[in-house]
Formats: C-alpha cells, structure tokens, sequence
C-alpha cells in the first residue's frame, strides 16, 4: 500500500458487482419468450371457445392482435397446429377445428375414458376446501348462465373440471385431457349457443354430491355424463 492507496482485488471487484448487472436477453431468448406468449393466450382463447368452427386466421393477422413478428406467430402456429388447435390445409389456409360428427364421438369417448378415471383419483384428496372451491366455481357458472355469456361459460365449466382433476395429480392424463378440450373449444362454443342454458348443469350438482359422500361409482357416472351428453346432441 503506497500514498494511502488500496490494491482491488479485479477478481473480487467482478464478483461483487455481477449480482447488479442485468443481463441483455439475448434475441432468441426473446423470441422464444414472445412464441410462448402466444401459444399459451392463443390455446387458452381457443380452448374457451373465443373463437367459432372453421374460423379462419392468419400469421399477419395473429402477430396484429400479440403485437409481435412473424416468426414468434409462426412457431406458435406450429405448435398449436401440431396440438390439433388449428388446422393447416394444404393451400396453407389456417383455421380453427371444424370437426365431423365421428370427430366429435372420438373425442367424446376420450373425454368419458379418462375425465372419470382423473375424478377417481381425486376423490382420496377431495377435501372440504376443494368441495367448497367447486360450489364456488359453480355459483360463477350460474352467473354466466343468466348473462348467456358463451365463452365465459365454457371458461368456468373448464375451470370445475381442472381444479378437480388437479387433486388426482396425474399431470399426464390432465395434459392429454387438455389437449382434447382445445380441439373441442370452437365446438363447444357452437354447442353452448344451441342449448340456451338456464341453470348450472345438473351433473357438476351430482359430482360435488358424489365428492362429499366419498361414492366413486357415483362420481364416474356424474363425470362421465356431463362430459359426454352435451357433445353426443351435436353428432346427432
């Protein structure tokens, strides 16, 4: 040490000031970022039936509406295309599902496999909380009931079924589950506008009887219905 000075450590100096220094994202990170972005509100806004069978999008038009480029758009594209969200016909015309009446008894049979199964292996953890978050979710469905809001609607019909099926933890057969519920989005849409609902459906009122008496059989059949009998009118 010489004229009052002090040597710093280069070494320690760096270590102590990297914790400050905010990294530059690099563009592929933000890319990727902006590419999820889109892919998870694009799944969610299909998935709840934001949008009506066959209806028709484009890559410019989706980088519009997320104010993004083309190159996030088009990955999300892929991804959702390969999720069976959206539909890419040969011509390269983007659209939504627009399912046959043997589409829709397909995925209905997939829904009546495996949603009774998920509601099964929930039911050990059916705690009152849970049963009570269901009666909640329940009154939020009889208010999109009375303002024949479709989308919203679906939205919390989706939302009943995954906070069940949450408490089954079996991550796969939801994620499976998921994907088959974004394929029906738009159809369900179509479906909810025909039947003019009044009230909540009968069925969750059976499931949440089933949940509080702990009766499997009673808790598959509830499940079973109500994923399957609205679907089945509209392949008649």
């Amino acid at each position: 040490m010489r004229g009052g000075s002090r040597r710093i450590d280069l070494a320690v100096f760096c270590d102590h000031i990297a914790p400050m220094i905010t990294p530059i994202p690099r563009p592929s990170d933000t890319l990727g970022a902006a590419h999820d972005r889109v892919y998870r509100t694009l799944r969610t806004r299909i998935m709840h039936g934001e949008f009506r069978p066959g209806e028709a999008l484009t890559l410019r038009g989706i980088g519009k509406m997320f104010d993004v480029s083309m190159t996030p758009a088009r990955e999300a594209v892929r991804r959702l295309v390969a999720d069976g969200g959206l539909n890419l016909s040969s011509s390269g015309r983007l659209s939504t599902p627009e399912l046959s009446n043997e589409r829709i008894e397909e995925l209905a049979s997939i829904r009546a496999l495996i949603e009774p199964e998920l509601a099964s292996r929930a039911l050990p953890r059916a705690h009152m909380a849970l049963i009570e978050r269901l009666q909640t979710i329940n009154g939020s469905i009889a208010e999109m009931v009375a303002k024949h809001d479709d989308v919203g609607y679906i939205r919390t019909n989706l939302e009943f079924h995954r906070t069940l099926y949450l408490r089954a933890q079996a991550p796969a057969m939801l994620a499976l589950t998921e994907t088959v519920w974004l394929q029906l989005g738009p159809t369900m849409r179509a479906l909810y506008a025909r039947l003019n609902r009044t009230e909540v459906p009968q069925n969750h009122r059976l499931i949440v009887a089933a949940l509080r008496a702990g009766d499997e059989p009673g808790l598959r059949l509830a499940v079973r219905s109500d994923v399957t009998q609205g679907l089945r009118m509209l392949a008649v």
